[in-house]
């Protein structure tokens, strides 16, 4: 492990730890939200997508418009990486920018957005068990516990959604696995991406990050224009999808992950499926499953004890 450590992550110390050990302030609270509010429209904008483009086409789109986005800061643009730091970065690029943006659409084929919804939100579990491996770092008690209790309520809210009797095809298997191959790049993402953040900033990173994942992507999504044909409703969803959920909510993750930690930050996740329900309560008049009701309040108490300062009874 300390060879890799050397040779592929550089010089930079590996940490999952943030700048601050102490509860929740209301900066990052305001980023949680920020984040749990953007990332929850996503899979919906993704399903829109799909009925005019093909999943690499929709993945292009939305990194070629979140850097765009961030080319716009000057802050972004003209930072200077080490060559050992830059190596780190083409790989998040690659982890956490190329390959989860693309299997998302490409597993959204076959599942329900509320099942890519509810795997993703084993993101905050994947990067304990990441940062455990890599860092060597647990999260302390109060942290571990609201991790698990908000997973349990993420559970708690998808139940009412999942449609289990497709559960046996063998595409819905498939895209399951994809989702779930995603979730844990974006643990182990979040644990690479801390001390970067810490010492460049978030958009200089992201920049960075996301021109890897475009040449990655680049051949996909030039292909997938085959099977892909202009809507007007699709092309627009697009435009939330990488000014918002590719530039914006990347970059207040980043930073509230770099702040707080990587487990602690991650726990924004588990508000995602919360922002969909208010979402169909508010706009849709959707009813809620008394089941999600319950979740909602898992996930409430499993911030709060994770938003506790670190190592407090």
């Amino acid at each position: 492990m300390d060879a890799v450590h050397g040779a592929v992550l550089g010089r930079t110390p590996l940490t999952a730890r943030g700048l601050s050990s102490a509860a929740f302030s209301p900066r990052d609270w305001l980023l949680l939200s920020s984040v749990a509010v953007i990332f929850g429209s996503s899979f919906f904008l993704i399903e829109i997508g799909l009925r005019a483009f093909a999943p690499a086409v929709i993945t292009l789109a939305r990194l070629t418009l979140g850097a765009l986005t961030l080319a716009c800061f000057r802050r972004a643009r003209e930072a200077a990486f080490s060559a050992e730091d830059a190596r780190r970065v083409a790989l998040i690029g690659v982890i956490w920018m190329g390959v989860p943006l693309l299997l998302f659409p490409v597993a959204q084929q076959w599942i329900d957005s509320s099942v890519a919804g509810m795997i993703n939100g084993a993101m905050p579990l994947m990067t304990v068990a990441w940062t455990t491996v890599i860092a060597r770092t647990l999260p302390a008690r109060n942290q571990g516990l609201g991790l698990a209790v908000g997973f349990l309520g993420i559970l708690a809210i998808s139940l009412p959604e999942l449609p289990l009797g497709s559960f046996g095809s063998r595409g819905t298997l498939l895209g399951v696995g994809l989702a779930f191959v995603s979730a844990t790049l974006y643990g182990l993402s979040a644990t690479l991406i801390t001390p970067l953040q810490q010492r460049y900033g978030s958009m200089p990173v992201l920049l960075r990050a996301q021109l890897v994942a475009i040449v990655l992507v680049a051949p996909f999504g030039i292909v997938g224009l085959r099977t892909s044909h202009f809507e007007w409703l699709p092309f627009l969803a697009m435009l939330p999808l990488g000014i918002l959920g590719t530039a914006l909510a990347f970059i207040a993750m980043a930073t509230l992950i770099g702040n707080v930690g990587a487990p602690r930050g991650s726990i924004a996740i588990y508000f995602v499926p919360v922002v969909s329900i208010l979402l169909g309560v508010l706009v849709l008049g959707e009813i809620v499953h008394p089941l999600a009701l319950l979740g909602t309040a898992l996930v409430l108490l499993g911030a709060w004890l994770t938003s506790r300062r670190e190592g407090s009874a």
